[in-house]
C-alpha cells in the first residue's frame, strides 16, 4: 500500500467521480491520502472528506495565490479546524513568484502568520515554494523553532537547498515531475537525498507523471514516482514504499 502525501481531491476536476475513486482506493493500493486546503473553503471542503473517509486526512491553510484575500478571522478559521483529529498539519502554505496572483509581500506576510500559527499548535506545515527559493528559505530560518517539521510539497529546488530544509526537520516530497525525461533537478534531488527524508506525492489533479502526463492525475499514479526513484537510486521499489510510508507516519505520529 502507497501513501499520497499529498492531493487536492476536493478539487472540482472529481466532481463527477469523486466517491468512487475515493472508494476505491484500497483496491489500487493505496493506503492513505493527505488532502491539504488552498484557502478556506477548501481547507472545509478538506475536512470534510477527511472525516467522511477513513483513508483521507486534510491539512488546512491558505495558499500563496489566494493570500490576498487572508484575514486574522480566517486565520482563527483555520486554528479551530485544526483541533479536528483528522487535520495533520497547516498547508499548503508558501510563496509562488512563477504567476504572482497575490503581490509577493503579502504573501510572505501571510506565509509568515501561518508558519507562526503552526507553531503555535505544534503542528507541521507543508510548503508550496515556486520560484521563490531564496525568501521560502529565509522566511523558515526566521521563524525557525525547537520542533519545527514538515514537508516541502513536490520539491523543486536544488539539492543542496534540500539539505538545508532537512536541517530544520523538514522532508523532500517528490511529484510527477521526477518522472520527466527533461526534469533533470528533481531526478538529482532524488538520487543524493537519502530517502530516509524523502515522501512521494501526486499532487492530483495536477502534475501526471508519465505514462499518463497531459491526463487527470490521480492518488493512485503515486506509484510511478516510487517506481522512478527506485530506478535513480537503483533500490526495489518496496524498499521506496515502506521507507515513505515509514516517512509519513513518523512525520504525522500515525504509528
Amino acid at each position: 500500500m502507497y501513501i499520497d502525501s499529498h492531493a487536492h481531491l476536493d478539487d472540482e476536476r472529481f466532481d463527477e467521480d469523486r466517491e468512487r475513486l475515493i472508494k476505491s482506493l484500497k483496491d489500487k493500493e493505496i493506503e492513505i491520502v493527505l488532502n491539504p486546503g488552498a484557502d478556506l473553503q477548501t481547507s472545509k471542503n478538506a475536512v470534510e472528506l477527511a472525516n467522511t473517509y477513513d483513508s483521507i486526512y486534510a491539512a488546512v491553510g491558505c495558499h500563496p495565490h489566494d493570500s490576498k484575500y487572508m484575514t486574522d478571522e480566517a486565520l482563527e478559521v483555520f486554528r479551530s479546524l485544526a483541533q479536528n483529529n483528522k487535520v495533520l498539519a497547516i498547508g499548503e502554505i508558501g510563496l509562488d513568484y512563477y504567476y504572482d496572483n497575490s503581490d509577493r509581500e503579502t504573501q510572505k506576510l501571510w506565509f509568515r502568520k501561518q508558519i507562526i500559527l503552526a507553531r503555535e499548535l505544534d503542528m507541521p506545515y507543508i510548503v508550496h515554494d515556486r520560484d521563490a527559493h531564496k525568501d521560502i528559505y529565509e522566511i523558515m530560518k526566521e521563524e525557525y523553532y525547537a520542533n519545527s517539521r514538515g514537508i516541502l510539497h513536490c520539491f523543486s529546488g536544488s539539492v543542496e537547498m534540500a539539505k538545508e530544509f532537512i536541517k530544520m526537520g523538514f522532508m523532500i516530497s517528490l511529484g510527477g515531475p521526477v518522472t520527466f525525461k527533461k526534469s533533470k533537478t528533481p531526478k538529482l534531488v532524488a538520487k543524493e537525498i537519502p530517502l530516509e527524508h524523502i515522501l512521494i506525492e501526486t499532487d492530483s489533479p495536477y502534475l501526471t507523471p508519465e505514462p499518463f502526463r497531459g491526463r487527470r492525475n490521480e492518488s493512485s499514479y503515486v506509484k510511478y514516482v516510487a517506481e522512478e526513484i527506485a530506478k535513480i537510486k537503483e533500490i526495489s521499489v518496496e524498499e521506496v514504499r515502506n521507507q515513505t510510508n515509514k516517512n509519513f507516519k513518523n512525520l504525522f505520529n500515525l504509528n
